[in-house]
Formats: C-alpha cells, sequence, structure tokens
C-alpha cells in the first residue's frame, strides 16, 4: 500500500492539529383578516425569537478566532438578525477542542446539552476532522489510505448515534452538520490523498443526514480550497476569522434555502389550528 505523507508533512500535521477536530425561527402569521376572503400575514409581520444549539470542535468553540467569541457562530448570529422575521437569536456553544465523534455523542447525552436541544430550533454540528487526526497519530509515520477507511466506519456509527440522541429529545429540531475541509491544499497542493479523504468522509456524512428528515449538509471544503486569499490561522489547520465568516455566510445561506422555509410552513400550520 502506498504511503501518502513524506515524514516532514505529518510532522507539521501533527503540530498544528492536535488540537483540532476541537435564535432564530421565524414564524409566518397566519392570522387572517376579513369576513369572505381570508390573507396570511407576511412571515415577518410577527417576527420570532429562536434558538440555535452548537456542538463539536474547535470549529465550534472557535479556536483561531482573534475575537475569542465563538467562530463562526457570532457571524451566523449576525446575518439571522438581519431577516426581517427574526426578532433575535440565542446561540448555546458546546464545542470543545479536540472532541473526536465519540466525544460529541458522549456530551450531548449530558442534562445540559439535553436540555438545549429540548427548546432548540436547530442544532448545528462540526465534527470528523479529529476523528481523522486519530488515524494520522495511531499510524505514524506509516500511513495508508485504509487506514482512514477503518476509522471511516467508527465515524459514521458515532454520527449516526449522534442524530439519534438529537432526534430523541426533539423530533422537529433541524439538524445541520458542517462538513470537513482540507486545510494542507494550500501548503501542500500536490499531496492529493488528504484530498481524498475529505470527500469521501464527506461523502458518508450525507449518506447519514439523508437517513433523517429535516436534516442540512453546510460543505465548506471549497470555499478553503478555492480561496485566493488566506483563511487560516497561524497554525495553519483553523479558519482564521476571515475563514470563520466565510462558513457563516454558507451555513446562513444552506439555512435561509432550506431550513427557514421548512420552519416557516410549520408555523404557518400552527397558527392555522389556533385560529
Amino acid at each position: 500500500m502506498k504511503r501518502i505523507f513524506t515524514s516532514f508533512f505529518l510532522c507539521l500535521f501533527l503540530l498544528v492539529a492536535c488540537s483540532q477536530t476541537s435564535s432564530s425561527e421565524t414564524y409566518l402569521s397566519n392570522r387572517e383578516t376579513g369576513v369572505d376572503k381570508k390573507e396570511p400575514f407576511p412571515a415577518d409581520f410577527f417576527p420570532k425569537s429562536y434558538t440555535i444549539v452548537s456542538v463539536g470542535d474547535s470549529l465550534t468553540q472557535g479556536v483561531g478566532d482573534s475575537t475569542k467569541r465563538g467562530g463562526y457562530l457570532p457571524y451566523l448570529e449576525e446575518r439571522l438578525e438581519q431577516e426581517k422575521g427574526i426578532m433575535d437569536t440565542t446561540i448555546y456553544n458546546y464545542g470543545v477542542s479536540g472532541n473526536r465523534t465519540s466525544q460529541v455523542l458522549n456530551r450531548i447525552k449530558s442534562q445540559e446539552v439535553k436540555g438545549s436541544i429540548q427548546k432548540a430550533d436547530i442544532v448545528l454540528i462540526t465534527t470528523g476532522g479529529n476523528d481523522v487526526m486519530k488515524v494520522v497519530k495511531e499510524n505514524f509515520p506509516e500511513l495508508n489510505l485504509r487506514d482512514f477507511d477503518r476509522e471511516l466506519i467508527s465515524y459514521e456509527k458515532n454520527l449516526t448515534s449522534v442524530f439519534d440522541t438529537i432526534r430523541k429529545e426533539n423530533p422537529d429540531v433541524t439538524i445541520g452538520l458542517i462538513g470537513l475541509y482540507n486545510p494542507f491544499y494550500t501548503l501542500f497542493a500536490d499531496v492529493k490523498e488528504m484530498e481524498l479523504v475529505t470527500d469521501k468522509w464527506n461523502q458518508v456524512s450525507q449518506k447519514v443526514l439523508a437517513r433523517y428528515d429535516n436534516t442540512l449538509f453546510v460543505g465548506i471544503a471549497e470555499i478553503f480550497k478555492e480561496s485566493e486569499e488566506n483563511l487560516l490561522y497561524t497554525d495553519y489547520f483553523h479558519p482564521n476569522d476571515k475563514g470563520y465568516q466565510l462558513m457563516a455566510d454558507k451555513a446562513f445561506t444552506v439555512l435561509q434555502n432550506e431550513a427557514l422555509e421548512n420552519l416557516y410552513v410549520a408555523a404557518q400550520k400552527e397558527n392555522e389550528l389556533d385560529d
């Protein structure tokens, strides 16, 4: 089996990444006026507050964020609160740098996190990066692609359990998963194997999401791969402020196109029942 990393590359990989992977439901008012013909109010007639619970690794905690506010989440909050139908957002950040998916699973089973999930409108997750790093550390320096494939089986199982646990606590919540990216693309563009690993793990993540209703995938790999400006922190692994801002922009776009519309419809149906 081909060795896919040089010793130099792996040393840098281990040095910079050991700590890595580590609210606003808008209600459509449907109160109607008139006698013969009733029309619903527009979606933003009664602005609504809603809650986001974020769990995961260092990308949720915000390693590399110079403001220390929590990575991509404050930027996402700002974008959401610009929506007319959103009064404000409440975000609970349960990110812990270095957590693997099995550890994220254990944490969402805690009473504190379960309580937050039960009242959440959206749960956002970042995980998987530290599962990849576990493979690197355990198989250095003889690292092969099949080593990642073996760990991928456990990742899929644990990610499925994460979704099952969230669904048990809140059957209606929207669940969003932030995908993985390859931070070494700009420094080692000739090392294609890491790109293959990232793509394959993202594909498995989307396969897990497809088993559940009301889920969404926020792909960020292309943001880092195609950017002409530096999006990485000084550790050359985590996003910098600009990187987190672009992550938030992508998350907002996905939420706007997929999740918020569903929340509007659900709220409209609820108001129809009330009437």
